[in-house]
């Protein structure tokens, strides 16, 4: 059997994964490796029934074209082989499911139970670096209360049984995967061949929070899904491309290509690394309908059944670094894109409205581009104008303005 090419443009690819061992006899159409290409992780499957020869470690860099394993059909099936697996149509990102070690349960002291922390008390929890054993739960049906995590760091904490990290001085390594190093290799590439440069502005999102808290509940019941934060931030993103559109634009050669239609991406975070899932036309888009594509995107990646037609062809990408707790960063531009906008985390902050002093929650939005073809007046204000229709979240629905400057022909 021989490499299979993974998509255009690809020469080479990794061997992660054998799922089965030198001699084992395997079915056709089994699934028998798992490759990494730069792009994605496939599965290999078997060609025919037969005795199979590996040809290749797992850790390998082949060729696409070269010999991986023999299979030798003349050989007698064992009895009791099981069922092969059978081959995905479309070549897809596999899935992982991390290894997890067994987890012995704490035996709790007399009247301390281990139960199941509240979301404040397990946030608490983790901060200080408790576990559920060391702290006495005093909540209905056994829950640790905010209460309890406090009254146990006031007491003070046994830190005895608690394990400690590091004092070894080992080291290990890991190769790099195909994805891995294509990621390094665009990066470097990306801060080696753009001008690039970021700029900042703040979003006082009471205005989108206080929406979301009205409708959020009928907004479900009607569109079975429910209201998110990055749909807006999409529809705002492509009614600002459309009034500033070198931001939506990419270098090809000596000529820049305008797109007139919004291809957003939208990095998600999934077991393999970062993904870019594609919404196509986001500019034609309900929020409801943003919302659905998003989070079966969103779903395909983490599942392992992403394509990569879903991940290629983006004009503008949106990266969300706040869901880690990020509170400003330098977002890098996803080529050949040449822009990406940056959110952060929510954070209540003292602003001055009309000469007062008022706790707003505000959020830092970062937009990196490529300064070879957009300026920098047309970055900040493509910026001020996200940052401007999320404050005014009606003007989402008129083109970017409210609707009394549509009545005065403003």
């Amino acid at each position: 059997m021989k490499v299979p090419s993974p998509g255009e443009s690809i020469s080479e690819v990794q061997i992660a994964n054998w799922l089965v061992k030198d001699g084992d006899y395997v079915s056709n159409g089994q699934v028998i490796a798992e490759i990494d290409s730069d792009k994605a992780t496939l599965e290999l499957a078997a060609e025919a029934a037969g005795s199979i020869t590996l040809k290749a470690s797992a850790g390998d860099t082949v060729a696409v074209g070269d010999v991986v394993c023999l299979i030798d059909t003349d050989a007698a099936k064992p009895v009791g082989t099981a069922a092969p697996n059978p081959l995905p149509s479309t070549p897809v990102v596999s899935k992982e499911t991390p290894s997890k070690a067994p987890v012995s349960e704490p035996t709790p002291a007399s009247g301390n139970a281990a139960g199941h922390p509240s979301p404040a008390a397990a946030k608490l929890m983790a901060e200080n670096n408790l576990q559920a054993s060391q702290v006495k739960a005093t909540g209905v049906g056994g829950r640790i209360t905010k209460g309890d995590v406090l009254s146990a760091i006031a007491g003070g904490i046994d830190t005895s049984s608690i394990e400690q990290w590091g004092g070894t001085r080992e080291v290990h390594r890991e190769k790099m995967t195909m994805l891995r190093k294509k990621v390094a290799e665009r990066l470097v590439s990306v801060k080696n061949t753009t001008a690039m440069l970021t700029t900042f502005n703040e979003v006082n999102m009471k205005p989108i929070m206080d929406l979301r808290a009205r409708y959020k509940d009928v907004f479900k019941e009607k569109h079975q899904v429910g209201l998110g934060f990055m749909s807006f931030f999409t529809k705002a993103v492509c009614e600002a491309l459309h009034h500033f559109p070198a931001v939506n634009a990419q270098i090809d050669g000596n000529e820049i290509v305008f797109h007139d239609y919004c291809d957003i991406g939208v990095a998600v975070s999934t077991p393999k690394g970062l993904m870019v899932p594609v919404i196509r036309n986001a500019e034609t888009m309900s929020l409801a309908q943003i919302e659905k594509s998003i989070g079966d995107m969103a779903k395909k990646a983490r599942d392992g059944k992403i394509t990569l037609d879903d991940m290629q062809g983006g004009t503008f990408t949106i990266t969300n670094g706040g869901v880690f707790g990020s509170m400003l960063s330098t977002p890098i531009i996803n080529p050949p894109q040449s822009a990406i906008l940056g959110m952060h985390n929510i954070v209540e902050r003292a602003v001055v409205e009309n000469g007062q002093i008022v706790i707003r929650p505000i959020m830092y939005l970062a937009l990196s581009y490529d300064h070879r073809i957009i300026d920098g007046k047309e970055s900040v204000s493509f910026l001020v104008k996200v940052k401007d229709m999320l404050e005014h979240p009606e003007r989402l629905i008129f083109g970017g303005k409210t609707a009394e400057e549509i009545l005065l022909g403003l």
